[in-house]
């Protein structure tokens, strides 16, 4: 126990985002990797399927970003192309096919859209400061629908996704209390925009479902500060913080330094997470 502790003074909060709590309840060891190890070890190479996520993300964010008049479908295709990010793919071809086909997809997802309807904020920061907690984090989009404040979260991945998905996702809830904290008004609803299909799966929080939300990260946070005491105090890294082998070793940025995760999945290579298939 600290010194401040014993003095009675409040305990330092644990700063935190949401990615950084996920982290560490997916794999205490990749969570030691990615913020505590120093220097950090060398990631393995970038992955298509991020390179594609960040692409759409940030031509999404552009597109709002242009004047009335220029938000248009084919507007939005071109962002696309103009943003590609080339990192992960086999070759060239590869990339040219799937940046088309991530157009098409932008494309059609904003013709769904009132290019009339200003959204609140996009990429906006927000933070909250609980008892245990600083968070912080960013929001793809933030709505304001007849004084109802949405929390949008935009998804590229290829696996379906379910209202069920939206409600247990504690990043989402996490947005919604920081949203809440930071523009002092009430944010309950979330959703996921899966933007190869246009599905919009959402969730209606309310006191107690956020307060289970909160909960959790909390706890998490407890289990990583003490992991984080061990560290310092002289304990083994591999014993403070244990691997969680499994099946998304696969997809792991520090695989080539984890024995067990090695063991758990086969190898994979930067573009296998992309479909050969049509994006829906």
């Amino acid at each position: 126990m600290d010194q401040l502790q014993l003095d009675g003074m409040p305990r330092r909060l644990f700063v935190c985002t949401p990615s950084k709590l996920s982290a560490f309840a997916d794999c205490p060891r990749r969570y030691r990797m990615t913020y505590l190890d120093r220097p950090a070890p060398p990631k393995g190479p970038p992955w298509a399927h991020n390179s594609m996520g960040a692409s759409v993300h940030n031509a999404l964010r552009a597109w709002w970003d242009e004047p009335l008049a220029r938000r248009t479908p084919a507007r939005a295709a071109h962002l696309v192309r103009l943003g590609w990010l080339l990192d992960g793919w086999r070759d060239a071809d590869q990339s040219v096919r799937w940046r088309e086909r991530a157009a098409e997809m932008v494309g059609r997802y904003v013709a769904a859209l009132d290019p009339a309807g200003e959204p609140m904020a996009v990429e906006r920061q927000v933070a909250a400061r609980t008892e245990r907690l600083a968070l912080s984090g960013r929001v793809d989009r933030l709505d304001d629908r007849d004084g109802e404040l949405v929390v949008v979260d935009y998804k590229t991945g290829r696996r379906p996704l379910t209202d069920d998905d939206a409600r247990a996702s504690q990043p989402l809830a996490l947005y919604a209390l920081a949203v809440s904290r930071t523009l002092r008004r009430p944010c309950r609803r979330v959703e996921l925009h899966h933007v190869p299909t246009g599905d919009v799966l959402s969730a209606e929080h309310d006191e107690a479902s956020l307060g289970r939300h909160l909960r959790r990260a909390e706890a998490l946070a407890d289990d990583a500060e003490r992991a984080g005491e061990a560290l310092r105090a002289g304990a083994a890294p591999d014993a403070a913080f244990p691997p969680s082998p499994g099946q998304l070793c696969s997809w792991c940025d520090y695989r080539r330094h984890c024995p067990e995760g090695l063991a758990a999945a086969p190898d994979r290579q930067p573009w296998d997470a992309i479909p050969d298939g049509d994006l829906t």
